[in-house]
């Protein structure tokens, strides 16, 4: 029996809408449906009727399913002839893992494809109004993870991220928000820099939070912020309260 193709989906940061056509047919096409936490429930209402869903989510810190076993369940599924997706939130090779799967497959000499997602950065800075480069304000940026999934992992060099990169989006950083203030105060980094949470991006529940690197996770604190949620440092912050000064000086003025 040949195998059947996996295909590994970005479904993109949590508005179904914004979900690619390709990805969308892949979805419709497939008979097992390997999904994540972050994926929104509605983009499964799309799979076929005898699909197969499995649910494969992890949170912060807890992982319902080792990532050794979802490896070998889509290798089993492929194997017995099964087209697969394996449906992630925001884009599958930007701290979604994907490369590590893909590697499995094609070790296994299993076919797949990689169909790429809006990343929960993009979507969630541009739907807050933050945008991630701006003329005078930001050249370039990076994206971080605030955790580590092993204990052998190579530290983030905040020594360097503080002063060479202007936009700094951290995912998965809320539990350790406090230590990566501090690290990037203890680097040189101003402590009036600007800084948003943005939580749920996206989804019909979006909360964005804005303060700077010394204010900010008392703020949270006090606003009870939960996973899932991005932290985005930089001068850009600012560009999100004069487009909302903006849009409030042309409502009085037409209205």
């Amino acid at each position: 029996m040949r195998p059947g193709m996996v295909y590994i989906v970005g479904a993109g940061p949590g508005d179904p809408e914004l979900i690619t056509l390709k990805a969308l047919r892949r979805i419709q096409e497939a008979d097992v449906i390997m999904y994540d936490r972050l994926v929104n429930d509605e983009l499964l209402s799309y799979a076929k009727k005898d699909a197969l869903l499995v649910f494969c989510g992890k949170a912060p810190g807890s992982h319902s399913i080792p990532q050794e076993k979802i490896n070998e369940n889509m290798v089993t599924y492929a194997l017995t002839g099964h087209d697969v997706v394996r449906l992630k939130g925001g884009d599958p090779l930007i701290f979604g893992r994907g490369g590590e799967e893909a590697c499995e497959l094609a070790a296994r000499g299993i076919p797949f494809e990689i169909v790429p997602g809006v990343t929960s950065a993009l979507g969630a800075a541009s739907s807050t109004g933050i945008p991630l480069t701006h003329r005078g304000a930001s050249t370039s940026v990076a994206f971080v993870s605030g955790t580590s999934c092993h204990g052998n992992e190579r530290s983030v060099r905040w020594d360097l991220l503080a002063h060479s990169v202007d936009t700094l989006v951290v995912y998965m950083g809320v539990s350790r928000m406090d230590d990566i203030c501090k690290e990037m105060l203890a680097q040189g980094k101003p402590s009036s820099t600007p800084v948003a949470i943005v939580e749920q991006g996206t989804r019909a529940e979006e909360r964005t939070i804005t303060g700077t690197l010394g204010t900010i996770h008392k703020i949270a604190l006090l606003m009870n912020v939960k996973n899932p949620a991005l932290l985005i440092i930089g001068e850009v912050v600012r560009v999100r309260d004069q487009l909302l000064k903006l849009a409030a000086e042309a409502e009085e003025r037409t209205g």
